[in-house]
């Protein structure tokens, strides 16, 4: 959703024509791969495989990318290879008015805030809520309704996630439920989490609450549309639940971020918008 947001603000700096590269979706095997067109109500044209090439030359191989993204080899992507340089926002990325290939994450609102009202209208959902969602939507709508969101999952289990991402603490959720609990009255905490036993049995409650432990496999999309229609937000070092807030327009919301993101250094000080509360 990053990746996209921000090729899709840039194309519309000029009224360019935007294409995604889905070559990596191929193999790819984490979450349920490529779901932006079957979940949002947006057109991702794929670009074909001589559509790269044309712009990419023999940089278009995808082992080749991979290693021309190391610093040391800046002199040899050429004008159109633009890799992200750092984690945080890149000024220059306005000034990209050529033809492109964007490579990275570009994980801030920065890069798209100019054109939010169109990435919102991009990212509504093709699908309305039904059965116990719907209903989920009507008492989050009648309430003070507070999305808690627990990620654990691939961050626990995967060595290399692990050494990238930290786990939200305990701490930190008491701390964020206590910060919330303190300037919103009545608060209905909606609990979001791929491993919601471990949240039943760790994370004792004492505000009204709601586990939402039913939208699985091709379903679990549907949680970050939920997330979306609470007031206000908790959420993890995950860009799922970053979404779930973000889509949220209300100005008023208050959304709760970890300061602890990442373990390796990386400099997330644009990753949380600059209203967002990180504790």
């Amino acid at each position: 959703m990053f990746q996209y947001a921000a090729g899709r603000a840039l194309s519309l700096v000029d009224n360019q024509q935007f294409l995604v590269d889905l070559s990596d979706f191929s193999n790819y095997r984490l979450h349920h791969g490529f779901e932006l067109t079957r979940v949002f109500n947006l057109n991702a044209e794929a670009a074909s495989i001589a559509a790269v090439h044309e712009m990419l030359g023999w940089r278009a191989n995808r082992w080749v990318k991979r290693v021309l993204r190391r610093p040391q080899f800046l002199y040899l992507r050429g004008s159109k290879f633009i890799v992200e340089p750092h984690f945080n926002y890149w000024s220059d990325f306005v000034n990209l008015q050529d033809d492109c290939y964007l490579y990275g994450y570009w994980q801030s609102d920065k890069y798209f805030k100019q054109f939010e009202s169109s990435i919102r209208r991009d990212f509504t959902f093709r699908e309305p809520l039904s059965g116990l969602n719907a209903e989920l939507a009507i008492e989050m709508k009648n309430s003070q309704s507070v999305s808690l969101h627990v990620r654990r999952g691939d961050y626990v289990s995967n060595p290399k996630n692990s050494s990238l991402l930290e786990v939200c603490s305990l701490d930190y959720y008491h701390e964020a439920i206590s910060y919330v609990a303190e300037r919103i009255e009545h608060p209905v905490f909606y609990i979001f989490s791929d491993d919601l036993d471990w949240v039943r049995q760790n994370l004792p409650m004492g505000f009204p609450y709601v586990y939402v432990d039913y939208n699985r496999l091709a379903d679990s999309y549907k949680d970050m549309q939920l997330m979306g229609l609470c007031r206000h937000h908790i959420i993890a070092n995950s860009s799922f639940s970053w979404w779930g807030a973000w889509l949220n327009a209300n100005p008023e919301k208050l959304v709760i971020a970890p300061k602890n993101w990442f373990r390796n250094g990386n400099n997330d000080c644009d990753l949380i918008p600059d209203e967002w509360v990180r504790l």
